[in-house]
């Protein structure tokens, strides 16, 4: 699967530029240039240069270093919704498709009430119930993945335990958790992992338009979307202080659909290369 996965060089070049993103999110304030929040009215809305290559904002803070310092709650938000999102679309789904009846049709039926609402908008809804801040926005980004996953699940549940292998460990006795642990959900992983990656893009357009809207990170804390929503204001006089963190946000969300392809390319064998 790896050697299918690294032949796709798009999909390399992105898992690589991810894997610095990430790095840049671990490591966060510790390698950027300058103090992140440091303010110098001396220096505000400098062009880029020497001394600062991506320039400053209107209080003199180095853009570069809000970029990197600003990764981390960018990333932390996708992640941890993704996480929220598939725990409880695996949970749902293995139970509405193993179950069936009364279960499943509950289970559906929320879920098809959840659909109706339009993705971001189901996150404002849950981000408004909640309040603001950055875990809310995990949250709220999370819930509004969950019919995804759940859908997913449900249809490989109903196709899986019609099957031979899930027949016959019922047949000699196996339990519904054994069953389900053992023979289903590893059959099931797969098509997880590649709703993952590709809903890992949509995670942080959703968290940093939360952001964007003033419902996560409260300023001076760096964020892409909060400072593109500051930048917002300075784009005649200062276009570089939305023009970085907005390019940051396209090149992950392009690193993360390359790899969302090789991903699918390498575990489809339909798709296969020769």
């Amino acid at each position: 699967m790896w050697r299918r996965f690294a032949r796709h060089r798009f999909a390399a070049a992105g898992a690589a530029l991810l894997l610095v993103v990430f790095a840049l999110a671990a490591a966060g304030p510790v390698v950027a240039p300058y103090n992140p929040e440091r303010v110098d009215i001396v220096d505000r809305l400098r062009p880029p240069g020497a001394a600062h290559w991506l320039g400053t904002d209107q209080f003199g803070r180095d853009v570069l270093s809000r970029v990197v310092a600003g990764a981390r709650p960018t990333c932390l938000a996708a992640v941890m919704a993704i996480g929220i999102a598939a725990g409880a679309g695996v949970v749902l789904g293995a139970a509405a498709g193993y179950a069936g009846g009364a279960v499943d049709g509950a289970v559906m039926r929320a879920m098809d009430i959840m659909l109706a609402f339009p993705g971001i908008l189901l996150a404002l809804v849950v981000v408004t119930i909640l309040g603001t801040g950055l875990l809310n926005v995990m949250i709220a980004v999370g819930v509004s993945l969950i019919p995804a996953f759940t859908r997913l699940v449900r249809g490989a549940m109903l196709s899986l335990r019609q099957r031979e292998f899930v027949v016959s460990a019922r047949a000699i006795g196996c339990g519904s958790v054994r069953i389900l642990g053992r023979h289903i959900l590893p059959n099931v992983w797969a098509q997880v992992a590649v709703l993952s990656t590709t809903a890992l893009g949509w995670a942080i357009i959703a968290g940093s338009t939360l952001n964007f809207l003033g419902f996560g990170v409260h300023p001076p804390t760096p964020e892409w979307g909060a400072d593109l929503n500051t930048g917002r204001e300075y784009l005649n006089a200062a276009w570089w202080m939305s023009t970085a963190p907005g390019t940051a946000i396209v090149l992950v969300i392009l690193a993360i659909n390359f790899v969302g392809d090789g991903v699918t390319e390498a575990l489809d064998p339909a798709l296969r290369r020769p």
